[in-house]
Parts: C-alpha cells; structure tokens; sequence
C-alpha cells in the first residue's frame, strides 16, 4: 500500500493535527515503513504457532480466600487503648 498526501491530509484532518509540509513528508515516510513491517510480518510463515498473549507463561496466583486469624481476636485487641464490640474504637475523622 503506497502512503499518498491525500492519506496523510486525510488521517491528520481524523487526529485534528496541523502538520507542515516537511512534517507531511516524515508522517508519509513513517507510515510507509510501519506499513511495509507490517508485509514483513505477514510473510512469516506461523502454522502451528499458538497465540499467547504474554511472552512469559503466567499462571493463576489466586488462592482461596480463607481467615487464618479467626481465634486472635481478644489477642489482637488486647493492645488497644479503646475497643468496642470486639474492634478498635477510634476518634472520629469526618464530621
């Protein structure tokens, strides 16, 4: 696909830019070799190639989500200087 200044005209009208005319002629330049990397790519012979979407392999890192504390509770609050209803009772911030 040739780049042409209707091209450039018409994708720098679509982005709202103002461009010189040096500054047509680099876009018409950039977009010709980003177009013709692209026909690079798309001679690469990919059969049996699977799609992944990350180069290294990821896998699940949840884990349940399970209370490992749950008999702390009086310890815990055994350090507060104020508590109520088995929590720390604090000032109040907002009015």
């Amino acid at each position: 696909m040739t780049i042409t200044d209707e091209t450039i005209t018409y994708v720098a009208a679509l982005t709202k830019l103002s461009l010189s005319a040096q500054e047509q002629e680099k876009a018409k330049e950039d977009l010709g070799r980003i177009l013709g990397y692209i026909d690079t790519m798309n001679e690469l012979v990919t059969d049996g190639v699977e799609p992944m979407s990350h180069v290294i392999s990821l896998q699940n890192v949840f884990r349940e989500d399970e209370v490992t504390n749950k008999e702390e509770r009086e310890n815990l609050l055994s350090n507060a200087p104020a508590k109520k209803d088995g929590a720390f009772l604090v000032p109040k911030t907002v009015e």
